[in-house]
């Protein structure tokens, strides 16, 4: 069985995603807020399940409740699916009481107002595919009752409360990877940090002693080189190694000059200098904003002021320019940012 996994961006959502990840291994994971994000991401999933059609699938949705026109359409394409011969099983899991609507319409969309996402994915799991082994729950059970207390705010029960205030905080400020532009290893870095909190959740004063490591456990996941640093510069660091991986992914041409592009990064000036020098083959650099606006940066092989003022009316230095596109469309997805930016770079003369 092949899974997709589409959940919100808090803590409840990756707790749930951390579930399905311990016990599938295996999958296909997303992240949206409301709104647009979950359109994007759906049209992104289906497409890619159309990829895998072969295969007996299981896709997940958690702790997002889904509009009655979302759910209309995604019942018909996942119908329209199965009746083509696909093996798709679409299970909705949540909690929020704005889905009402949409649960009681279709069989397929679970609603529980009284527990959070996490642990309704927890239950889930055992009702349907007979649970963790002891072992493994021996650190989800209490990581789950934790989120359960913090996210439908159980005061009563302290000890739950209290370390779940302290996970809220963890999953909400690991922003040290790009949660945009590398939606896989910000994903995988919020999981990683909540397993490794487990290990204080059932210590006296679990929750003081998890408040004062987390920025060591943090320092522990960017170090590359087992050199300790600030986790400033661990970061960068890390976030220039990040864009070496996929440099190739990232990559735009302007004439004869080869570009990488960003999204979302912001502050730019420390990273794209750091990767300029470390790939002398890259000429430019351009990260691009929410809401378009682009800051450029060079090493002294192309004038970016040039460039910007071409691209938008821009300008700057020859070594590091702005601009910001007027017509730039509302997405979360760098393949849409992508094609954007190479239709704009080939139109320039």
């Amino acid at each position: 069985m092949l899974l997709f996994h589409l959940s919100h961006t808090d803590l409840d959502g990756y707790g749930c995603q951390l579930l399905t990840k311990e016990f599938f291994v295996k999958g296909f994971f997303y992240n949206a807020n409301y709104g647009l994000e979950v359109k994007l991401n759906l049209n992104k999933i289906l497409d890619k399940i159309k990829e895998n059609i072969e295969e007996e699938i299981l896709f997940i949705i958690s702790d997002l409740n889904l509009t009655p026109n979302e759910a209309k359409d995604l019942d018909k394409q996942i119908s329209l699916l199965n009746g083509e011969g696909a093996k798709i099983k679409l299970q909705l899991l949540d909690h929020h009481i704005t889905g009402e609507k949409s649960a009681a319409k279709y069989d397929w969309y679970y609603l529980d107002i009284t527990r959070c996402a996490t642990k309704i994915v927890y239950d889930y799991l055992y009702e349907e595919y007979e649970g963790f082994s002891e072992q493994d729950n021996s650190w989800i059970k209490p990581m789950v009752d934790a989120i359960n207390a913090v996210d439908i705010w159980l005061e009563h029960e302290t000890k739950n409360f209290e370390f779940g205030k302290v996970l809220m905080r963890l999953v909400t400020q690991a922003g040290e990877i790009n949660n945009i532009l590398f939606s896989a290893e910000n994903r995988n870095y919020r999981m990683w940090l909540l397993k490794k909190a487990s290990q204080y959740i059932n210590e006296p004063d679990g929750n003081i002693i998890l408040d004062d490591n987390i920025h060591f456990l943090k320092k522990e996941y960017l170090t590359l080189d087992n050199k300790n640093n600030t986790i400033d510069n661990l970061s960068a660091r890390y976030l220039v190694q990040t864009l070496e991986n996929k440099k190739e992914q990232l990559t735009i041409f302007y004439k004869e000059h080869k570009g990488l592009l960003t999204f979302t990064l912001g502050s730019i000036s420390i990273s794209a200098n750091a990767f300029l020098k470390a790939n002398p083959e890259y000429d430019f650099f351009i990260d691009v904003s929410r809401r378009g606006g682009i800051s450029l940066r060079a090493d002294g092989q192309l004038d970016v002021s040039a460039m910007a003022q071409k691209l938008a009316n821009g300008g700057g230095h020859p070594n590091a320019a702005g601009a910001k596109f007027d017509d730039f469309p509302e997405t979360v997805i760098y393949e849409d940012v992508k094609k954007f930016i190479e239709e704009k770079l080939k139109r320039i003369k």
